[in-house]
């Protein structure tokens, strides 16, 4: 997609909202797989919207880092998926837990910018997780995020990528413990309603954001939530609609929740609080929530 395109969807943004409170986040697939993306970084700023990416850091060079700098991205966040063999299983990719580790280095040492390490959190990495803080605490990172995968596609299949129930209390746990360490921001994603681990493991109460706060304009130009949200959920496309007219007037039905009573929710006494969890969770036909978090 030519820069130009997405900044004529977003530009009439600004008549409705402040320039500076319009964040837009360039991610992927890899968004450094793009040669030109300091030059759409720098062409964001220009026009007034702040900016950051979330990278795999496998390109993440030392040139690359001040390019992004001098274009003026404030933040960025780097998937650490593991110590050196687990992550390079997990990114089927040798040499890749080097480059990232050498990422993190690099934004953890550039003071003005917004910067986090993500971890997806699965079988193979699950025992590791001690080891990974403190290998993040001696790069001077300063806010690590945990998340687990969303079973569907490839990873409704692979027992090693998702956690037992179990396990993911263990993980709750885990997190609730890191938080009383200062060096660093340890916290659970904003991924689903945790139950009584809410406010424990991350700041603020649990609200999906999905088409309320949060758009995307992914790369065929399909106007949707977050990139994880159900395909069957995008609302428009840039090429055939007004952004802002999608913003305004549709979104719906991630506006209104009701639908999501249903399944297991139908009874959910906490249905009140949650409101089906995070939008991600539901998929394909939607008649029930894929998995529940609150209730493990």
């Amino acid at each position: 997609m030519p820069v130009g395109d997405f900044l004529k969807a977003v530009k009439p943004l600004q008549k409705q909202y402040k320039k500076d409170s319009i964040i837009v986040v360039m991610t992927g697939g890899e968004p450094l797989l793009r040669p030109d993306l300091p030059d759409c970084g720098m062409d964001l700023r220009k026009n007034g919207f702040r900016w950051g990416i979330v990278s795999n850091g496998l390109l993440y060079t030392e040139e690359m880092h001040n390019r992004l700098l001098n274009a003026g991205m404030g933040s960025v966040t780097i998937s650490i998926d593991g110590l050196a063999g687990t992550h390079e299983w997990m990114r089927n990719s040798q040499h890749s837990y080097d480059a990232a580790m050498n990422a993190v280095k690099l934004v953890a040492s550039s003071p003005r910018l917004n910067a986090d390490v993500v971890t997806c959190v699965n079988q193979k990495n699950f025992g590791e997780l001690n080891e990974i803080h403190a290998t993040l605490l001696q790069t001077g990172i300063r806010s690590w995020r945990l998340f687990t995968i969303t079973p569907i596609g490839r990873a409704a299949s692979d027992k090693e990528l998702s956690l037992s129930n179990e396990q993911l209390m263990q993980l709750m746990d885990f997190i609730v413990e890191k938080r009383r360490d200062k060096r660093m921001k340890t916290s659970f994603s904003c991924e689903a309603w945790l139950g009584k681990y809410e406010e424990k493991v991350r700041d603020g109460f649990f609200f999906c954001r999905a088409g309320i706060h949060i758009a995307s304009i992914l790369a065929d130009g399909s106007i949707s939530a977050c990139p994880n949200v159900d395909r069957n959920l995008t609302q428009g496309n840039i090429y055939k609609d007004e952004f802002i007219d999608v913003w305004n007037n549709r979104f719906e039905i991630m506006r209104n929740r009701n639908w999501t009573k249903t399944g297991k929710c139908a009874e959910c006494n906490d249905y009140s609080i949650c409101e089906g969890s995070g939008l991600h969770w539901w998929h394909g036909e939607r008649k029930e929530i894929l998995r529940c978090m609150g209730k493990v």
